[in-house]
């Protein structure tokens, strides 16, 4: 079996094509999670802000974003596209963001996701703890809501 090579990069708001062809794989959108590209823009915009791009031998493979403010990172969106699940790309892309979140002073990382999205696991499993839940946080393509799971990790 051939070794695979994972490589992590900053991202910027030059990355939006890069982003967008990560998002329309892998977010079904009967779940209204990913988002627009403008709202991405716009979050790129802002201060705290932080992009990470992984590449699977040279193929984009997914993506995370983030946002801190004051000592606490909110993981406001994480990718990994279908042909690339389950290699460690979305593992990779959280301990790195949170290395880098905890040598800047951040004592906290925030997350939710979607009630019954199997990401879940992935979260439990990096040492995130469940905190709560939000009734209709997320609204799909044909407006039906889907309930939110809050999820919290020290750093």
């Amino acid at each position: 079996m051939a070794t695979r090579t994972l490589l992590l990069r900053a991202g910027s708001p030059r990355d939006i094509d890069t982003v967008d062809a990560l998002m329309e794989q892998a977010f079904d959108p009967r779940f209204g999670e990913g988002w627009t590209r403008a709202q991405c823009l716009g979050v790129l915009a802002m201060p705290g802000v932080r992009l990470l791009l992984a590449w699977l031998d040279d193929e984009p493979a997914g993506f995370a974003l983030v946002r801190t403010v004051l000592d606490e990172v909110e993981l406001l969106l994480l990718a990994t596209v279908p042909a690339h699940r389950r290699r460690g790309v979305a593992a990779t892309l959280l301990r790195a963001l949170a290395g880098e979140a905890r040598a800047d002073g951040a004592t906290r990382m925030h997350l939710e996701v979607r009630a019954g999205n199997d990401a879940a696991q992935l979260y439990l499993a990096q040492g995130f703890a469940k905190l709560g839940e939000r009734r209709g946080y997320y609204r799909g393509r044909t407006g039906q809501l889907f309930d939110a799971h809050t999820y919290s990790l020290a750093l």
